[in-house]
Formats: C-alpha cells, structure tokens, sequence
C-alpha cells in the first residue's frame, strides 16, 4: 500500500461478504466490532465512536470536541504528500468528521443496511467524488492532503497522493453523481470567511437587497401621496426591519444564509388598499398617505398571524414533507424564472447603462477568473462590487456631462444619478419606531386580502429557502426547520405592520444567487449583512446615497441571480428519473401553467386595469387575482397535487419522484448533518426540538 505512514480503517468486515475500507497509510484498526456492538446503543452515534477510537490510535491525545483541530493535529504529525494530477483542484475538508473519513457519503451511516449502498458507491461513483462529498473549510496555509486508499473486494484503488495503486478507470459514459450537498463552495454554513473578507461580502449583500428595498417604496409612496421626504422615510423603515428579520432568520429561524427584504408579490394588495374609496375624498396629500400607510398597517399585522400560525404549530411542516425533488423543481426555478419581468424589461429602460453592467458582471464573474490563474478568487467573488462601482461611476459621468439633457422624462427619472431624490429627503440621522405614521387601522376585507398575499409569499419563500440551502452547501432542509423559518417570516410581517413599511417580507430571491456567483454560503456573512442594513438605515444620508443607484443597474444584477436561483431548481432533477413519463408530464404541465396562468392575468390586469376576476368587493378579486399572478405559487402548487395525486403505492414511483433521495432529511434528527446546519444556537434545541 505504499510507504506513507497512518493507520488503515477496516470498516464492516464481518457483516457482509464484501468488505469496504478507508486507508490512511498502513497501521490497521478494525471497527467492524464497533459496529456491531454499538449500533443499538442510544446517545452514542458511530462518529462518537470512531472518534474515540482515532483519538487513541493518537496517543490518546483529547481534541477537546474541535474536528477542525483534530484534522489540523493529523495533518501535522503524519508525513503528507500533496495532491497530484488529476486531483489538483480539491482545497476543501468538511468540518464534519465522519465526512473527513469519508464515511458518511451523503448515506445516512447510522442505518447499518446503507452499507450495502456504501458498496454501490464505491464501484460507482469516482473516487475523487466519494472524497470530496462535502468541501466546506478550506486547509491552512502550507497544510498537505492526507493520502487516501480504499479497498472494495480486494481491489485497492488509489484516492489521492503517490506511489501505490492506479487510478481506476472512469466510464466514460457514466452519468454525473448524485450530490444531496452542492459540492465546490468555499464556505458552508459553519465555515466563515476571515473578517475582512467576510465583511466585503457582507457589504455586498446589503448592495444586492437595496435594489428591492428602493423600487417597491419607489414605486407605492407616490401612489399613497407622500413625497421625497416620506418615500426616504420608508425606504429607512424598510432596510431597518429588513436587517431585524434577517438577524431572526440567521438565529432562531432556518438558520440559512437567506436574506428578509421586501416582497413583490404584496405589492398589488398594496396597491388595492390605495386604490380604496374611502381614501379618494382626503385632498391633502400627507393625510392621505398616513391614512393609506396605517390601512396598509393593520392589514399587514392580520395576515402576519397566517404565517406565524402555519410556521410555529407545524402545520406547514406536514405541506413540506409532501414535497418530492421532482414537486421542488418547478416550484423553485420559478422562483427565480418567474421574476423575469424585473430583468432585462426594466434594464432596458436605459440600455447605456443597465446592458454595460450585465457584460462586465458576467466578465468579472465568469471570464477573468477562468483566464487567471490565481488561487485567489477576487473579480469573481467581488464582482457586484466592482462591476456596480464602474457602471455607476460611468453613469454619472453621462449625468453631469449633459447626456440627458433633452431626453424625454421617464428616461431621465431612470438613467440619471440625480433624480431619484431620495438623498435630499433622507434626514442624517433617524431611527425608525412603532407606530410612527399613528395607530393602525384594521378592514377585514383588506385583511383577508392580504393573508391571500401572505400565503403566496409564504410558498415563494418556500422554494428560495430551498435554493438557498442548496447554494449554501447544506444537506436538504428538515421540514420541521423550514416551518420554523416561515413562523419568524411570520414575526417579520408583523414587525412591517408595526413599523409601517408599507409591505411585507419575504426572502430575497437575489440574494439567494449571490449565494451561487460568490460561492459562499456563510452565515456569519448575511448576519454581518444584517448590521449594514441597521447601520445605513439610521444613517439617513449614507444609506441614500446607496440607495440611489440607477435602477437599470440593479436590474442587470437581476439578470444573473433570478437565473442562479432558477438553475439551483432544476439541479433537483438530479434525484428524479427523467425518462419515466410521470416525471415528463408532472415537469412539463407544472412549469408551463406556471408561466401561462400568470401570463393571462398580468395581461388581463395590464390591458383592463382590474384582473379577471372582477367583482364589487375588492378584496375578494385581490384573494383570487394574486395567487393566480405569481408563476411560483402556480408551478409549484401544481406540481405538488399531480405529484401527490398521481402515484402508486410502489418502491419504483418513489424512486421515480426522487424521494428515497431526501427519505433521511424528514426528520431533523435522521441525518447527524441537519443537527451540524440547523441546530438552535445556546443550546435552545433543548427547550425547543426539532422533529
């Protein structure tokens, strides 16, 4: 087995006939006994065990629970060779140790019969990819990999380093594994960028979330009768609530990297509410628009209960342990595909700048770091900024140089850098506060209207957190996790209703893909995130000027990351069979209904001025005409009652859905990987377990 030194893992070799090892050099250690007389035992898992069992082949030594020591202690005393051509490229271990073992596998290990499937694994999958499951923390500079072999049936194959065995053959014609963890990001949930880096990104989420922070305010405040002072005012109460809920999320909710911003999908409740007759005869324009924000309040703080009801009684725990990969996909792609209209529609109002802002985003992102050849990755992790700062600089150059001078309005209210007005309205300092436009005002016909909203929102939040776990390298989400998120996504509406923002809070779909271009799924980045949205929101004049970017610019970040959040969808199609017609016709139905529903009553309502569904009472055509506008909750919901509907009670149609896939991710407590991503923080799980 070569001359490196270390000890070999001989894993379950009395249980089955054929035997599966893990090599580190040649010293032997057999745990196939632990195993079997430790599989029963309660609290005491076999990473415990085979923890302990390194720890005395060490000498005994205690890491004092730290994996990222222990793996820093094996690196150093043991002689490592360095990663040899074809595996130049792999610079991640997982923080988890029975992934640094190459144990897991993405299997479930705790359930002895998927050793049987530890087998497949390894005559199917690359040895490179049964190493590299999870890549999340990076090695310490001047640090070398360990040497790794394993054996199946007698055959030592060669995993990484020099000497020893050949590498197998690869059939060429060989599809790509299945990974329930997106492979290839620098930093996973747990595993935070150092300081400076992570606040650059930190920085660079609150860049990307402005753009909805600004057009929603931007386009409502006018509408309600408020002014550049009013629509900064909002603006400051939307980013402050927007950096609380995110700092909930982060801490008591998923957990996930996901960012709490503005919701579109409010916005034409909103608007309903404005439209309201018993607001047409106030002739002053800041009494109505109080008057309109206090409506807009209450309703707001009604349909908070729908969420925070579903959320923290579990009920819509028990809506996502229905979902399949094959249901997910169409609800996620649509997710970020179905918001096309705020991508290149809206960078085409100013083509001069939003169209150079797209070219030198994707050049930064994509072209540069695959000609450079440094370790480093600056243009692509840094691109929203360095690419915002150019065009942005570019566009006030044409500004102040005349270049819309004689242009029409509208165009001049969207190119230049000096229209927006929201700089000259913001106050230098000012803290947003309860109830500051006055007490709220409740009608239950806008209420229920805006439940309807809210439980759009909810299933739209519903497959970004999806997104966002897959981008943030983390095993599927738990249901029971997710429903604890959307309970917070609940508080957060109602803290929008309290303090007046004017809309709700759902999760930034843009934000989920910078996940993806950054590669950096880090929590400690969005939560530092969260902290510039406080800071700037207090910090009037600071902030506006941010917040003043040309909305063309903001629309060609759109471009990339709606289509990142789209594509992390379809990467579920993974788990699916793609040649069973089931699959074909749930997949193709959904996602086509998905874009032509939403399509008939958006042109109905643009072409009309009301949707198709027309009656005297307002509310109930906004009940109705909401849900049915947003491609997301179409798609999805359709997928999930063909998919539940439409199946036999047999092993094959599971298989077919993807669902034997994320069998092990039902339950919190399956997967010891879910505890590692997802726990509460201060030991809270105790009082509050997940399921």
């Amino acid at each position: 087995m070569g001359t490196s030194s270390g000890f070999f893992l001989r894993v379950n070799a009395e249980a089955y006939d054929d035997v599966w090892c893990v090599t580190i050099g040649t010293q032997t250690v057999d745990l196939s006994q632990y195993l079997i007389a430790f599989w029963g035992q309660r609290g005491k898992t076999l990473r415990d065990k085979v923890w302990e069992v390194f720890c005395s082949v060490l000498g005994g030594q205690d890491f004092g629970g730290s994996t990222l020591r222990f793996v820093h202690h094996v690196l150093t005393i043991f002689d490592l060779r360095s990663w040899l051509p074809p595996f130049p490229f792999l610079p991640h271990l997982h923080t988890s140790f029975s992934c640094f073992l190459g144990l897991h596998v993405g299997l479930g290990l705790r359930n002895l019969p998927t050793l049987a499937a530890l087998h497949y694994v390894a005559d199917k999958l690359s040895p490179l990819d049964l190493f590299c499951s999870f890549p999340c923390v990076k090695l310490p500079k001047g640090k070398k990999c360990i040497e790794v072999y394993y054996v199946h049936c007698g055959r030592i194959r060669r995993m990484a380093g020099g000497g020893a065995a050949p590498q197998p053959k690869q059939d060429e014609h060989q599809p790509h594994p299945v990974k329930d963890q997106l492979p290839h990001v620098s930093f996973c949930i747990t595993s935070p960028p150092p300081w400076p880096e992570a606040i650059l990104l930190g920085f660079q989420h609150y860049l990307v979330m402005l753009g909805t922070t600004v057009l929603i305010p931007s386009s409502l405040v006018p509408q309600m009768g408020g002014g550049n002072e009013e629509k900064a005012k909002v603006i400051q109460t939307l980013l402050f609530v927007a950096g609380i809920n995110t700092f909930f999320q982060s801490f008591f909710g998923t957990r996930l990297p996901a960012v709490i911003g503005g919701s579109y999908t409010i916005v034409p409740t909103t608007i309903s509410i404005i439209l309201a007759g018993r607001y047409s005869d106030i002739v002053n324009p800041l009494e109505k628009f109080e008057r309109i924000m206090r409506g807009t309040q209450g309703a707001l703080i009604v349909a908070s209960t729908l969420q925070i009801v579903l959320g923290f009684s579990g009920l819509w725990r028990n809506v996502v342990r229905l979902l399949s990969p094959l249901s997910a996909v169409p609800l996620v792609a649509l997710s970020g595909f179905g918001l096309y209209e705020l991508g290149f529609p809206v960078l085409a109002k100013c083509v001069e700048i939003g169209l150079p802002e797209i070219i030198i985003l994707v050049v930064f992102s994509q072209y540069i770091p695959h000609m450079m050849k440094g370790e480093k990755p600056i243009f692509d992790r840094f691109a929203v900024i360095f690419s915002v700062a150019i065009v942005w600089i570019y566009a006030h150059l044409l500004t102040v140089g005349g270049a819309y001078r004689n242009s029409a309005p509208k165009t001049q209210i969207t190119c230049r850098t000096d229209r927006a007005g929201i700089i000259g309205g913001a106050p230098w300092i000012s803290i947003p506060y309860p109830f500051q436009w006055g007490a709220p005002t409740f009608d239950a016909g806008e209420a229920f209207a805006m439940m309807a909203a809210s439980f759009v929102a909810l299933v739209e939040s519903t497959g970004a957190f999806i997104a966002v776990s897959r981008y943030a390298s983390a095993t599927p989400i738990p249901p029971s996790v997710l429903s604890r998120g959307v309970g917070w996504q609940g508080v957060g509406i109602l803290l929008s209703g309290i303090f007046g923002t004017g809309n709700g809070s759902s999760v930034s779909v843009e934000n989920a893909g910078l996940l993806a271009l950054t590669r950096v799924g880090s929590r400690r980045v969005v939560q530092i995130s969260a902290g510039f949205m406080i800071f700037f929101s207090i910090l009037g004049k600071f902030g506006a000027v941010f917040a003043s970017i040309p909305a063309p610019i903001v629309a060609a970040l759109y471009c990339l990351f709606f289509a990142y959040v789209g594509s992390a969808g379809l990467g579920f199609l993974q788990f699916c069979n793609l040649n069973s017609f089931r699959t074909k016709f749930i997949l193709g139905f959904s996602i086509f209904m998905g874009f032509s529903i939403p399509q008939y009553f958006n042109e109905y309502t643009a072409f009309k001025g009301y949707g198709p569904v027309h009656t005297r009472a307002r509310w109930f055509n906004d009940m109705i005409n909401v849900p049915f506008a947003s491609e997301a909750f179409v798609a999805g919901t359709l997928a999930l009652i063909l998919d539940v509907t439409l199946r036999k009670k047999d092993n094959q149609t599971r298989k077919d859905r993807g669902m034997h896939w994320w069998d092990r991710f039902r339950s919190f407590k399956t997967d010891t990987r879910s505890e590692e991503f997802y726990s509460l923080p201060f030991n809270l799980n105790k009082f509050f377990p997940s399921v």
